[in-house]
């Protein structure tokens, strides 16, 4: 069932490790605050879209294990070799959370346009599905941003979405490119103003709306980043709140 307002929850939130290994992923609070948002808080469908990171199969089984753990009901669209269900916008629609893994944002746009998940997601915003993602499932719900998808050094997005009418770039503390790269295409105009986040931060939007920033590490910031005159920005930080950490049994 959906969210009360159409909710993206734009994150640099990735995984702890468990003790199995480093294929033994964890789900942190961020997550629970996102099931919390829904109507079906304790058994919320999710639908894992990894397009991004060309639907990897021992990530899939990384993810699947950490969200069920959290007695979330799981299930994934894979769009390689070809699409898992005949009508991704009925899948899309049934869910409660739509969560999008990190790697490649322009192979996830281009992707998605081919098979019409873009305006499958459109409907699900809309209709209250919580949109939530890490990285790449951070920038593709903006205009645009910053990616390492074409490789290195760190190249614009200038294509996403555009459910969120500002620029977006996450990593912000963890990679050294991120906050330069990002500065100089807002203060450029390339890109509109916009919010960057460090690892372990997570913007929450109500609508089209900063509604509150949420972070799972202590000390870490999101930030807005926006154009001034003569080709210079200004940076103004965002204290977010700390979340408490799962309480496991």
């Amino acid at each position: 069932m959906p969210a009360s307002t159409p909710t993206i929850i734009a994150t640099s939130i990735g995984f702890d490790m468990g003790v199995a290994g480093n294929s033994d992923w964890v789900a942190g609070p961020a997550y629970r605050y996102a099931a919390d948002l829904t109507s079906n808080p304790q058994t919320p469908r999710i639908c894992i879209i990894a397009t991004a990171g060309g639907d990897n199969p021992a990530e899939l089984t990384s993810l699947y294990s950490a969200f069920g753990r959290m007695g979330m009901v799981v299930s994934h669209l894979a769009l390689y070799p070809t699409p898992n269900f005949a009508d991704i916008s009925e899948h899309l629609l049934r869910q409660d959370i739509i969560w999008v893994s990190g790697g490649s944002t322009p192979n996830l746009l281009a992707l998605w346009r081919l098979h019409r998940v873009d305006q499958a997601l459109r409907r699900c915003w809309e209709s209250g599905v919580v949109l939530m993602g890490c990285s790449a499932g951070s920038v593709c719900w903006h205009v645009g941003g910053t990616t390492d998808g074409f490789g290195l050094p760190l190249q614009p997005v200038l294509d996403g979405m555009g459910f969120l009418p500002y620029s977006n770039s996450p990593h912000y503390d963890s990679e050294p490119e991120r906050r330069p790269t990002f500065q100089r295409l807002v203060g450029s105009g390339e890109l509109p103003g916009g919010y960057a986040t460090d690892n372990g931060v997570g913007l929450v939007f109500r609508g089209t709306e900063l509604a509150e920033v949420i972070a799972d590490l202590a000390g870490r910031n999101a930030y807005e980043v926006t154009a001034t005159d003569g080709g210079g920005v200004r940076e103004a930080v965002i204290t977010p709140r700390l979340l408490a950490p799962l309480v496991t049994v």
